[in-house]
């Protein structure tokens, strides 16, 4: 046993994080009987949803927010919820379920404490005191690491850059051009924040999928929810995890869309032709000239061609199997727009650019963890949630039985199991 042990405050299961995926967890601890503290680094609750931009507003209908407890049960389920009203219910959830948080607690480090307990356990160090756990589960998300690409480092000093982790608004930015890397949610929203705030931006295109924000008379996000949760009972697998091409198809970038403006649409295209200069996919610098690949054509082509591709036909074969009366698919119009210059290269301060917003994505930090559980993408292994140390669990990540793991919408699904798979113990 640590020698740290005597002093160590002592539990049956720590819980880090108390996001959704901590909340969901607790509430189905909770209701095991089962005694439990979730530890959030933050001084809120809130979550990660404290760590967007202003304007943002949450991706997936109201019909969509279904904590366990708590269903969706307003006049707008179509709508969706700005930022600070996604925060205030994820409070508001963790007061009603009683959630016993202690918050300002950053862990950094978790090892077997062997004798603790008949069946194994944890030591556990945070910067308030160290515990002593029989079970933990890491429930800390996905968006934890922002990640910029290393040639950041290249860009000249006077050039404002932050990660949209960071981001918040333009009247923050520096006056001048600004370059958006990086076209997922994040960099679709943000590029249309700095239009609306009249700002000129150019932007790098990478290989996430555009999509119809609705689809044969439903949001997109409905289909996609029903194959997650019902497509297995009509063969309908693609969204499960077992299907997967490779591991690291887990942290393949969501479809291009928002819930901005009552939900829409993002087109690159339509973009380019409201004056935002696209860009290849971005390469790397030389003191100040930024390098894209020359592919603009073929990308545009393939970020439109991607949702036909997998998305629809998996969406389509479910209607289908399930006997659902939907209307048919609308044709897409034919938009052959494209820029008068592909813009391999960019020189920022020829083209008077004083900020890069890297919208690159995030990577998992389970740097704490003091035992040989992750794999080469730095995930932990798991059944289900369960992983291959005993007493050891995981919520709340992309992909951890399905493509909807990590949303509102599923995370209690995969908390309900590993709560009693603990329990069972």
């Amino acid at each position: 046993m640590p020698p740290s042990a005597a002093s160590a405050r002592e539990v049956d299961t720590l819980v880090i994080g108390a996001g959704q995926a901590g909340l969901a967890t607790s509430y189905w601890l909770g209701r095991a009987g089962v005694d439990h503290l979730l530890l959030e680094r933050r001084p809120e609750l809130g979550g990660a949803w404290q760590d967007r931009w202003d304007s943002f507003y949450l991706n997936t209908p109201n019909f969509a927010f279904l904590l366990p407890g708590h269903i969706y049960d307003g006049p707008e389920p179509e709508a969706f919820l700005p930022r600070d009203e996604v925060i205030s219910l994820f409070r508001d959830y963790a007061r009603r379920i009683a959630a016993p948080v202690q918050l300002g607690t950053e862990v950094t480090r978790v090892a077997r404490a062997d004798g603790f307990s008949a069946d194994g356990g944890f030591a556990v160090e945070t910067d308030q005191g160290n515990l002593l756990a029989r079970n933990v589960v890491l429930a800390n998300g996905a968006y934890q690491r922002p990640r910029i690409p290393p040639s950041s480092a290249n860009i000249p000093g006077h050039i404002r850059q932050l990660h949209s982790h960071d981001y918040r608004n333009p009247q923050e930015l520096p006056e001048g051009a600004v370059l958006v890397v990086g076209t997922g949610q994040s960099g679709g929203q943000i590029t249309e924040d700095l239009l609306d705030a009249g700002r000129e931006v150019r932007l790098s295109v990478s290989s996430c999928p555009e999509a119809p924000r609705r689809y044969r008379g439903e949001d997109t996000f409905y289909w996609l929810l029903q194959v997650n949760l019902h497509g297995p009972e009509y063969g309908i697998n693609g969204l499960h995890r077992e299907q997967l091409p490779s591991p690291a198809a887990r942290f393949m970038c969501n479809p291009l869309i928002s819930g901005n403006d009552g939900g829409h649409s993002i087109h690159l295209r339509e973009l380019g032709r409201r004056g935002v200069r696209l860009h290849g996919h971005f390469e790397g610098t030389d003191d100040g000239v930024l390098a894209f690949s020359d592919d603009l054509t073929a990308r545009l082509a393939m970020v439109e061609t991607g949702f036909g591709q997998r998305m629809q036909v998996m969406l389509d074969a479910y209607i289908a199997a399930a006997g659902i009366d939907a209307p048919a698919a609308e044709a897409v119009p034919v938009d052959d727009w494209l820029p008068s210059e592909s813009g391999a290269r960019l020189d920022l301060v020829a083209e008077g650019i004083t900020s890069v917003i890297w919208c690159t994505g995030y990577g998992l930090d389970f740097g704490f963890l003091d035992m040989p559980v992750l794999d080469e993408w730095n995930y932990p292994r798991h059944t289900r949630g369960v992983t291959e140390i005993p007493g050891l669990y995981a919520v709340g990540l992309p992909w951890l039985t399905c493509h909807a793991s990590s949303t509102v919408a599923l995370v209690g699904a995969d908390a309900e199991y590993v709560a009693a798979h603990i329990a069972a113990r």
